[in-house]
């Protein structure tokens, strides 16, 4: 499929989820299985996909409070030395929301991410019109991040040529739990001046190659007519689930 087309419809099947009333839960599994049926149609792996999915799930507990917070009919107390946290249903219910809408837009990114290549991904950002600066962030990001791991093995081989390991069982190399602290911190410390150094060697290259702000890229293929048509429809069925929710639930 086009990228462009991937990107435009990821974006807007993320907002649908998010825009969707809280407790809307027939238009939550109809955009669960929208989702479990393109991630079958990756062919990525339902289990690469759910398992880097779950990631998301903790990051649902800093939203946790809204199950004491919400005034409604109360399920159950909770007892906690001098405080009584009260359990109300629609704290719970917006809870619950939350999470599914996690779990559901994070599988879309992950989709989005496995089957696009990154090059890819920044031309259909730049066809969209997401502004250049932007776009030049993300990319930049991306191979810095490599580099920063370049940096880091380097540190840890040169940690390992200077440790001393013993032989008999038991024993470990280094000192206390302190010192190692301290070692540690000094390798994050050597690995971020390291790495704005050799970024900074990396930039000035580009200048030198005529960097200007903007990566030069083979500009995209015109769009065919099924492309066209995947999109419309898929806009078309994303924005009626999303008025059905507003609907029936709002």
């Amino acid at each position: 499929m086009d990228p462009r087309v991937k990107f435009v419809l990821a974006i807007a099947f993320i907002l649908t989820t998010a825009i969707t009333p809280p407790g809307a839960w027939p238009v939550y599994i109809l955009l669960l299985a929208m989702i479990l049926a393109v991630d079958i149609l990756s062919e990525l792996g339902m289990g690469y996909i759910l398992r880097r999915s779950a990631l998301a799930l903790p990051f649902v507990l800093a939203a946790i409070q809204v199950i004491f917070t919400i005034s409604g009919p109360a399920l159950f107390s909770i007892e906690l030395g001098p405080w009584t946290l009260t359990v109300t249903q629609p704290g719970l219910e917006r809870l619950i929301s939350i999470g599914l809408k996690s779990w559901i837009s994070v599988q879309a990114a992950i989709v989005l991410a496995g089957s696009t290549p990154f090059p890819d991904l920044m031309a259909a950002m730049r066809a969209v019109k997401v502004p250049r600066l932007l776009v030049a962030v993300f990319g930049l990001m991306w191979r810095y991040l490599f580099v920063m791991a370049d940096e880091a093995l380097r540190l840890i081989r040169a940690r390992t040529a200077r440790s001393g390991h013993a032989d008999q069982p038991g024993l470990k190399p280094g000192g206390s739990l302190a010192w190692r602290g301290k070692v540690a911190g000094g390798m994050a410390g050597s690995l971020f001046l390291r790495a704005i150094e050799r970024s900074d060697r990396i930039y000035m290259a580009m200048v030198a190659r005529g960097y200007n702000g903007d990566v030069r890229s083979f500009a995209l293929a015109r769009m065919r007519p099924v492309d066209w048509l995947i999109l419309c429809s898929s806009l078309g069925l994303l924005f009626v689930l999303l008025i059905l929710g507003v609907l029936l639930f709002g």
